[in-house]
């Protein structure tokens, strides 16, 4: 354990509300330390606390009445190890900076979320994703954490590390993870193209048709409005009548009526892996930011059936959405993750920026996706009883002497936490 000392961190350029403006953090003090031994000794001296990332969650996981603590004034680390395969890097580096410096290197991560703003760290914690029915969230490309415990010790781990599975995906309940190693893969180059129109028959070969694709819906009629396929560059490009689509012939914004400009680039112009990947740039503003996001991943196989039943309620999901993005991630042994030993199809929803109006309508999704046993994004707005979403893990319980383990006087623990962990 380390020796408590005074509290010296700096309290500057610490977020005092979630990326989205719906959750003031109730922290009693903000924090940046500029090292670890500095964060350690804060973490000793806590009773309690929790890190903050970029902020891009929804909901109140990470809201504590305790000490907040920004990890971004801590030392940068991109570190390649060519012979495994891996990088190590700050658990506070943005995807899209990470992403750039690998490049230079030849090297690329094999997926990416939508926006490249999102902390590594907390995209792990809460096992974000891309698309691609071959590919995991970025929590399953995890091979090893460093993490400040709540004694104050620095705890590395690894997958040969007992319990690795239920530490990746912590919610940031375990400790503050400082360092994350991630598997690589060589640098490649995608093409994006952007298709019309499409029919709700034609989904599940769209879905499985390139790389990476996202298909975009508005809920106010039964087709599907836009599919953003992300291919291999040397891949053919799509047919003119492609699965009964046209071209797109301008670059779009999955949010009607916002600019383009701040996409990644489309048409069919190829780039590196992560200027493609994504959907939006990382100097622009990323969706429409003034927004709420809920999300639900459900078996693979019934996604026609999921989407059939959604069409009950599509009257009220339309007046409140500004899009929903339908994706594709593989399974993985991660006990917490939504994809936990089954291949997901996903129903993300981007809502208006009204919490009162969108609630009603979250439990109304909810109840009609019920018998698919969705398990819910653990960053996004959602209100699944607790006893519900612990029966869709089947490591719940394992999960929750994980947390009594290594925190045992519920440092790390917030009210929300408490409500789906109670201690």
């Amino acid at each position: 354990m380390i020796e408590q000392g005074p509290n010296t961190a700096s309290t500057t350029d610490v977020p005092r509300r979630n990326w989205a403006g719906n959750v003031r953090y109730a922290a009693r003090a903000f924090h940046r330390p500029t090292s670890t031994d500095e964060l350690r000794r804060l973490v000793a001296g806590s009773t309690r606390l929790r890190a903050v990332g970029s902020g891009h969650s929804f909901n109140r996981f990470g809201d504590t009445d305790g000490d907040l603590v920004s990890l971004a004034g801590l030392p940068t680390a991109v570190e390649v190890d060519r012979e495994r395969g891996q990088v190590t890097v700050s658990g506070a580096m943005r995807y899209g900076d990470l992403a750039r410096q690998l490049h230079t290197q030849g090297y690329a991560l094999a997926n990416l979320a939508s926006l490249p703003h999102i902390s590594v760290a907390g995209a792990v914690a809460t096992a974000t994703h891309g698309s691609g029915q071959t590919h995991g969230n970025l929590a399953s490309a995890a091979a090893g954490l460093e993490l400040v415990t709540a004694d104050g010790d620095l705890l590395r781990v690894d997958r040969d590390t007992d319990r690795f599975a239920g530490m990746v995906v912590g919610l940031g309940a375990l400790g503050l993870v400082t360092r994350v190693t991630l598997d690589v893969v060589p640098a490649f180059e995608l093409r994006q193209y952007v298709r019309l129109d499409l029919g709700r028959e034609a989904l599940d070969e769209a879905l499985g048709s390139a790389y990476s694709v996202s298909v975009f819906t508005d809920w106010r009629t039964p087709r599907l409005r836009e599919v953003w396929r992300k291919q291999a560059a040397d891949q053919p490009p799509p047919s003119a009548d492609w699965l009964g689509t046209t071209a797109a012939v301008q670059p779009r914004h999955p949010v009607l009526g916002m600019s383009p400009e701040n996409c990644t680039p489309q048409l069919g112009e190829p780039g590196p892996w992560h200027e493609r990947l994504p959907h939006f740039k990382l100097g622009f503003t990323p969706s429409s930011g003034d927004e709420l996001q809920s999300e639900y991943h459900v078996p693979r196989t019934a996604a026609a059936d999921a989407l059939a039943a959604l069409d009950d309620v599509a009257h009220l999901i339309a007046p409140v959405l500004l899009v929903c993005e339908l994706r594709t991630v593989a399974a993985d042994e991660l006990w917490l993750s939504p994809n936990h030993r089954r291949d997901s199809f996903v129903v993300h929803f981007t809502w208006i920026d009204d919490t009162a109006a969108v609630l009603p309508v979250v439990a109304a999704v909810e109840e009609r996706l019920a018998p698919f046993a969705p398990r819910p994004h653990w960053g996004k707005v959602f209100v699944t009883d607790p006893a519900e979403l612990a029966a869709r893990y089947p490591h719940y319980a394992d999960f929750s002497t994980l947390l009594t383990d290594l925190d045992p006087k519920a440092k790390f623990h917030t009210d929300q936490l408490n409500r789906y962990f109670p201690r």
